[in-house]
C-alpha cells in the first residue's frame, strides 16, 4: 500500500520540489542567502502562488457552481416536500433522479465547493512528505524529488526565528520553543483564516433561501469542522507546511473578499450593498443585482393574480348562463 500511494505521490513530490527549487534558485541569484530560512520560505509561499494561480479557472468553476446551488434551492425543497415520508425504493430512485436533473438543469453539483481543496490536497502531502523528509535524506546525503543533497542539507539547517522548518511540533519540536510558539501561532492563523473566509461567505454571500436550506446546515456543520480537523493535524506538520496552508488559507481569504465585493451572489447582503455603493456613486444597477429567484416569484405571483382576476371575471358569467 505505501509503494502504491508513493508511486501516486511521485510526480506531485516532484513538481513541488521543482516550483520550490526554481523560485529559491532565483532568489539565491539575485543576493538571498542559499542557506537562509527565509530564501526557503518565501520558496515555500512561491509554491503557493504558482499553485493558487493555476486554479483560478477553477475557483471561477466553483463560486459559479455555488451560485448554482443557492438557486437550486427552492426547487429541492419544493422536491423534498414532494417525497416528504415516502421511503420505499422506488420513491427513493425517482427523488435522486429529479434531484441529479436539478443539478444538472443548474449546472452544479453538491461537491463543486469543495473541488479546489480537493485539487490541493496532492499538492499538500507532496509537500509534507518532501519536508518530512529532509532530515533523513540530509543525514545520508540523499537529494528529495528535484532538490540536491545540498539543497536538501541547507533547508535542513535553515529556520526563521530559531525554529527550524522542517521540524514539527509533535516529532522532536516540543522541546524547541522557537518551533512550539511558531507552530501555535502559525496553527492559530491557519485556523482562524479558513474559520473567517467561510464565514463571510455564509454570511454576506448567501441568500434567504440558501440560509434556509439542508444544504446550509451541511456548510455551518463544515465551518467548524473543518478548521477544528486542520487545527488538530497542525501539531503533525512541519513548520514548512504550516507556512504553505496559512499562505494558502490568506491567498482564499482575500480572493473569497474580492468576489463577495465585487461580484456577489444574486440577492445575498453583499449583493445590496454593492447596489447601494452603485447607487451612492450615481451609477445605474447591475444587470444580476436582482435575484433571479425572486424575479421568477414575483412572475409567478403576477401570473396568478392575473390568473384569479380573470377566473372572478369568468364566474358571475357562468352563474349567469346557470340561472337561464
Amino acid at each position: 500500500m505505501d509503494d502504491f500511494f508513493g508511486t501516486i505521490m511521485f510526480p506531485f513530490k516532484w513538481l513541488v520540489s521543482v516550483i520550490m527549487v526554481g523560485f529559491h534558485e532565483g532568489l539565491s541569484f539575485i543576493g538571498l542567502p542559499a542557506a537562509n530560512g527565509w530564501t526557503w520560505t518565501l520558496s515555500i509561499i512561491g509554491l503557493v502562488l504558482v499553485i493558487r494561480a493555476a486554479l483560478i479557472p477553477v475557483f471561477v468553476k466553483q463560486i459559479k457552481a455555488q451560485r448554482g446551488m443557492q438557486l437550486l434551492q427552492p426547487d429541492l425543497k419544493k422536491l423534498q416536500t414532494k417525497y416528504k415520508g415516502k421511503t420505499d425504493q422506488l420513491s427513493r430512485q425517482a427523488m435522486a433522479q429529479e434531484q441529479m436533473a436539478l443539478y444538472k438543469k443548474h449546472g452544479t453539483n453538491p461537491f463543486s465547493a469543495c473541488l479546489p481543496m480537493l485539487i490541493q490536497m496532492p499538492f499538500f502531502f507532496a509537500l509534507f512528505q518532501v519536508l518530512s523528509g529532509i532530515s533523513t535524506n540530509a543525514k545520508q546525503g540523499q537529494g528529495v524529488g528535484a532538490m540536491s543533497a545540498q539543497q536538501v542539507v541547507e533547508f535542513d539547517s535553515s529556520s526563521i526565528f530559531g525554529a527550524p522548518l522542517s521540524s514539527a511540533l509533535l516529532h522532536g519540536g516540543a522541546g524547541n520553543m522557537s518551533v512550539v510558539v511558531l507552530s501555535i501561532l502559525m496553527i492559530v492563523a491557519m485556523t482562524a483564516s479558513q474559520f473567517i473566509t467561510q464565514k463571510q461567505i455564509m454570511a454576506k454571500n448567501m441568500s434567504e433561501e440558501a440560509m434556509a436550506s439542508p444544504f446550509m446546515r451541511q456548510q455551518k456543520m463544515m465551518l467548524y469542522i473543518l478548521p477544528l480537523v486542520f487545527g488538530i493535524g497542525g501539531i503533525n506538520f512541519p513548520i514548512g507546511v504550516l507556512i504553505y496552508w496559512t499562505t494558502t488559507n490568506l491567498w482564499t481569504m482575500g480572493q473569497q473578499f474580492f468576489v463577495i465585493r465585487r461580484m456577489p451572489t444574486p440577492g445575498s447582503p453583499a449583493a445590496k450593498a454593492l447596489e447601494e455603493r452603485r447607487a451612492a456613486k450615481g451609477l445605474p444597477p447591475l444587470l444580476g443585482g436582482k435575484k433571479a429567484a425572486d424575479a421568477a416569484a414575483e412572475a409567478e405571483a403576477a401570473a396568478a393574480a392575473a390568473a384569479e382576476a380573470r377566473a372572478q371575471r369568468v364566474q358571475p358569467q357562468r352563474k349567469n348562463r346557470k340561472k337561464k
